[in-house]
């Protein structure tokens, strides 16, 4: 494990894990969950990113500043989006020809599966926002593990004890403005694929926002019976394989599926 900081905050870094062999391997950013709060970083992720490795691809397990530490609106979304843009440079600038730059996938759970979301969707942000891309991120797709992928159900659910409500400072009527420029379920398709895993039996996020984002989105969801939200990044699980295939698919299926 080699850390690899993308900016001078002591949570502006990610953790990079390359694989045995030798040679440019796919890159898989890892955004941890923990509803955006500075209690659960990017610790509980590393046995996902060690599995990952393992399977042969590089993996940065990616720390951002959290609720309770600096983060929050908006400088959580500041670090997303500065450290995706910037760690493939990073990573070949550290380890040359370690990575592929064309095979860059986000896999992230819970509240990092809201970031990946959002973060693989920047180019459909409004031209004033600071988080603008004008292209879409060189992303060739994202899986997204029990995400919060509407933030105003999630409010109205009240998921996280108010977790949304931190996030951003208060509510989608305090600040209609910080919801549209954050909220996945409303920046449209992309043009990758999009493998949501979802257990039915989660209790933290349910799967009915999964259900109602693909609908809406024309994400692929893959709904697994008898699964709560954490075997979703325990390699031990018996919901991993179905984790590591989604990855494999959007690695499998270049380009645009979305319509």
């Amino acid at each position: 494990m080699e850390p690899i900081a993308y900016g001078p905050h002591r949570d502006q870094v990610a953790d990079l894990y390359l694989p045995a062999a030798d040679g440019p391997a796919p890159l898989v950013v890892v955004l941890h969950g923990g509803f955006w709060r500075a209690q659960f970083d990017r610790e509980h992720a590393r046995p996902e990113a060690q599995a990952l490795a393992a399977l042969g691809y590089a993996v940065a397990n990616l720390e951002y500043r959290r609720v309770g530490a600096g983060g929050g609106w908006p400088t959580t979304f500041d670090d997303v989006a500065r450290a995706l843009d910037a760690l493939p440079g990073l990573i070949e600038d550290a380890r040359p020809g370690r990575i592929d730059q064309d095979r860059i996938l986000y896999i992230g759970h819970s509240a990092g599966g809201h970031l990946a979301l959002w973060a693989a969707l920047r180019h459909r942000l409004s031209n004033e926002s600071a988080w603008h891309t004008e292209v879409a991120p060189r992303v060739a797709g994202v899986v997204a593990l029990a995400p919060a992928a509407n933030l105003v159900d999630a409010y109205h659910r009240g998921n996280g004890q108010g977790a949304v409500a931190e996030l951003l400072g208060g509510g989608p009527r305090d600040f209609p403005e910080r919801y549209a420029a954050t909220d996945p379920s409303v920046l449209g398709t992309a043009d990758i694929p999009i493998v949501v895993v979802h257990g039915d039996r989660d209790q933290r996020l349910p799967i009915e926002m999964a259900r109602e984002y693909c609908a809406k989105s024309g994400a692929e969801l893959v709904e697994l019976p008898g699964i709560g939200h954490f075997e979703l990044i325990d390699p031990d699980s018996t919901a991993w394989p179905f984790v590591v295939q989604a990855l494999r698919r959007c690695l499998d299926r270049p380009g645009r599926i979305h319509t």
